[in-house]
């Protein structure tokens, strides 16, 4: 019997599996047990060409292999090279001392050679933890593996060329992280910078709040008044991604296969922006075998929902749960699986059906009962979970041509990263990021209010009939607002300004 360790993936995390081979007398039979799903039994074919294309003998007898532990749901093609070589061990074709320090996984073509597969990232975590001496992986994915630090990713790019390496005869040069081939971006999107923002000082001023503090923004107007390029300008302003942040998105991004070709961390912070017709499992997660969704993929970056009413309520009212616990739990009969979802959500709307309810231009044609079922389309605890409302009014003509220079977005960066500096060293000691994340039970620890500022936020409450959630999100965007101006306290003016983006857009 021939054994080889790899890994499955559930949920973004790596479980060790054990492929087991047993070669016995009796009639050509090739079975595999422990639970494999479709693609696993598949295999069957796959692997047995291969073998024979690789100018290897497969055996002609009753050949049973095992994915261990046998509670374990096995899923997916990268159980190929290791089923290959536990088959060819147990023929005496592979050297059982080298391949017992080692993981394997892979995809197998028809002829032999490796395919790429995703998850790589995870089970490549998964090795280290367990003490391995290395990981083989297809070619293509030994890039995205070598930013796994203290473990050797050795990236073969043929069954013949893993067998020679367990066998010593063939040496494979582990992959080193290439800093020059990072993926930045998971999506296409051409980021646009401030400066190509002509006025909208106060939307802009709201992105560069909510920016430094990591605050959910909806942004309400008429049609064509800059609300998606604000939004799609925002991760321009964003602070750079930490090395953990970094590992985090690029894990979840492997797990969902959205990674493509030679890749390595991503540097930038993922924006997410699905369409309006997206299912809500598509936007949450989920599936028979749970995978992340639009949600986790925004994982400590923005997901911006575009033409936000149009959304089903059923998807609006899941994001509910991620939204304040920063995580989705998906439970399947199986088990559960829990993906990371912290993510800045931005919404885009217009004021009502026709768009025209704040325009000056243009008189709304909207009946009072259309009004009324537009503004409920989104709930009141949504609505409370925005921590701020920015109106972006209709844009006089002369803006357009106005020869003033704009800020860029690297000027504003500068702003939004030293205050994160201040938010970092404050949180320094727990698992907070961002000012967004206080939890309300320590409000009176980080975001103690001046005397002044306390008397006009009780006023405030009072006024405007402002919910407990309401009045906590206040606190932070004040707090936000304060170490943007470099201050260690909260004052009036900073209750004042977080005020008006509380209380703007409200007639959503």
């Amino acid at each position: 019997m021939f054994y080889i360790n790899t890994g499955t993936i559930y949920g973004i995390e790596a479980l060790p599996v054990i492929v087991e081979t047993d070669i016995a007398f009796g009639m050509g039979n090739f079975q595999i047990v422990g639970m494999p799903d479709t693609t696993v039994r598949e295999a069957r074919d796959r692997i047995k060409t291969a073998i024979k294309e690789s100018g290897f003998t497969f055996p002609r007898t009753r050949i049973t292999v095992n994915l261990a532990p046998a509670t374990v749901k096995k899923q997916g093609s990268s159980f190929d090279l290791p089923i290959a070589l536990s088959v060819l061990g147990a023929t005496g074709v592979c050297n059982q001392d080298r391949a017992e320090k080692l993981l394997a996984v892979g995809e197998l073509s028809l002829d032999g050679t490796l395919r790429p597969i995703r998850g790589v990232l995870p089970v490549a975590l998964l090795a280290r933890q367990l003490g391995y001496n290395g990981l083989i992986v297809p070619f293509e994915n030994g890039t995205e593996g070598a930013y796994v630090s203290g473990l050797s990713i050795y990236a073969a790019k043929s069954l013949k060329e893993v067998v020679s390496f367990l066998n010593g005869t063939y040496e494979i040069t582990p992959s080193i992280p290439d800093h020059n081939h990072q993926n930045d971006r998971l999506d296409n999107a051409n980021y646009p910078d401030f400066s190509t923002i002509r006025g909208q000082f106060f939307a802009k001023r709201g992105m560069e709040i909510a920016a430094a503090g990591a605050h959910n923004v909806l942004l309400s107007g008429p049609p064509g008044t800059g609300k998606t390029m604000l939004a799609r300008a925002l991760p321009s302003i964003l602070p750079t991604l930490t090395e953990q942040e970094s590992l985090e998105a690029t894990v979840i991004a492997s797990v969902a296969g959205v990674l493509q070709g030679e890749v390595g961390l991503i540097t930038t912070r993922p924006f997410r922006s699905p369409h309006h017709s997206t299912s809500a499992t598509a936007l949450i997660g989920g599936g028979a075998t749970p995978r992340p969704g639009e949600v986790s993929l925004a994982h400590r970056g923005v997901l911006f929902l575009d033409e936000l009413a149009e959304f089903s309520k059923v998807c609006l009212e899941y994001l509910r749960q991620p939204l304040e616990d920063g995580h989705v739990t998906i439970a399947r009969a199986s088990g559960s699986a829990t993906f990371p979802a912290q993510f800045m959500l931005v919404g885009a709307t217009n004021p009502c059906p026709c768009g025209f309810l704040t325009d000056p231009r243009k008189p709304c044609v909207c009946s009072t009962q259309q009004l009324n079922l537009y503004s409920k389309r989104l709930s009141g605890p949504i609505k409370d979970r925005f921590d701020m409302m920015i109106e972006v009014p209709f844009l006089e003509p002369t803006a357009l041509f106005d020869k003033k220079k704009e800020e860029s977005s690297a000027e504003i960066k500068k702003r939004v990263q030293m205050a994160r500096n201040k938010q970092e060293e404050r949180f320094s000691k727990t698992n907070i990021h961002a000012n967004a994340h206080i939890p309300a039970h320590h409000l009176d620890d980080w975001c103690a209010l001046s005397a002044d500022a306390e008397f006009l936020l009780k006023k405030a409450l009072e006024d405007l009939h402002i919910s407990a959630r309401g009045h906590a999100r206040i606190r932070k965007v004040a707090r936000t607002i304060a170490d943007l101006d470099a201050s260690d306290h909260i004052e009036a003016e900073h209750i004042a300004e977080a005020l008006q983006f509380r209380h703007a857009a409200t007639q959503f």
